[in-house]
């Protein structure tokens, strides 16, 4: 087995979590600081495994360069609109399509991967990554009384618009980030996938921060209040971030993301086996269709 297999799958059981907890914290405070609490929270982390890297040993970091920030920017600030847009989808009675919409983002990073980096995927991770979005896509709207005609009659509705920008700024920045540690060059994928991880946290909580204290001051108060589930929610999506870092930084970012969408798995595993929950028809039918599109993809992909 590969090993950005494994890193993958970790990275999208820790998202799992952070999701969740960011979920949460949408009811203790606004879409904003719901935002900035994985990036705030999440550079300390990134900041001390870097030290760890540096005490262990591993030689020099890698220099940084021009090429280097033009991949990080974009990317970080890609992440923070994304982010944004998937957590105020939680704000609208009715987010199910909008979030179908979102979960496209392994489709579009494979089209950014072409355009920027000049990336092709092969035809049987094309199948796969169609497999699993729609798969995603599917459980997102199963409980429409519709489903796939609410899906498709609504491509023009706010939600999904807000959904499919969601998914687009996170396949570029998946791309950004690919390029960013690819361009550092060594000495290993860790340590380039930490670097990167650092440096864009890094601008994220700087944008951030100084656009809360401009506008929304208030959100550190609410942030303060919840300051623990804010911490795991960091802790939880630092972790994730990289091991998508360095799952990325050895493949292709699309095929990396369509592997991710085992997320959704873990998720409807808590919801049967923890809280002992009924799934719906089709989000049995979409579950199955993700485990294909991960199964093509690991075999033909």
């Amino acid at each position: 087995m590969e090993i950005w297999i494994p890193i993958t799958l970790a990275g999208a059981f820790l998202q799992n979590l952070r999701s969740a907890a960011q979920k949460h914290l949408k009811g203790a405070m606004g879409t904003t600081g719901a935002t900035f609490v994985r990036f705030g929270f999440g550079l300390p982390v990134a900041l001390m495994v870097l030290a760890g890297l540096v005490a262990s040993g591993r030689g020099p970091l890698p220099a940084l360069s021009l090429e280097f920030a033009a991949w990080v920017v974009p990317g970080a600030l890609a992440q923070i609109a994304g982010t944004f847009l998937l957590i105020h989808l939680f704000s609208y009675r009715n987010f199910a399509v909008g979030t179908a919409y979102s979960r496209t983002e392994p489709a579009q990073a494979a089209l950014f991967g072409l355009i920027f980096l000049g990336e092709r995927v092969t035809p049987g991770a094309l199948v796969a990554i169609a497999i699993s979005v729609a798969g995603v896509m599917l459980i997102s709207v199963a409980h429409l009384k519709a489903g796939w005609r609410s899906l498709v009659t609504s491509v023009f509705s706010r939600n999904a618009l807000i959904g499919l920008g969601s998914g687009m700024m996170f396949g570029i920045s998946a791309v950004c980030y690919r390029g960013a540690s690819i361009s550092l060059g060594g000495p290993d994928f860790v340590t380039q996938a930490t670097v990167t991880l650092v440096a864009t946290l890094s601008v994220q909580v700087v944008v951030m921060g100084a656009w809360m204290v401009w506008r929304e001051r208030g959100e550190f108060a609410r942030i303060a209040k919840a300051w623990k589930v804010s911490l795991f929610a960091g802790v939880c999506g630092a972790g994730a971030s990289l091991c998508w870092f360095s799952a990325m930084t050895l493949q292709n970012a699309a095929v990396v993301k369509a592997l991710g969408q085992i997320e959704l798995l873990f998720t409807f595993a808590v919801t049967v086996f923890f809280f002992r929950e009924k799934i719906a028809p089709r989000e049995v039918t979409g579950c199955l269709m993700i485990t294909g599109g991960i199964l093509v993809l690991l075999f033909f992909g």
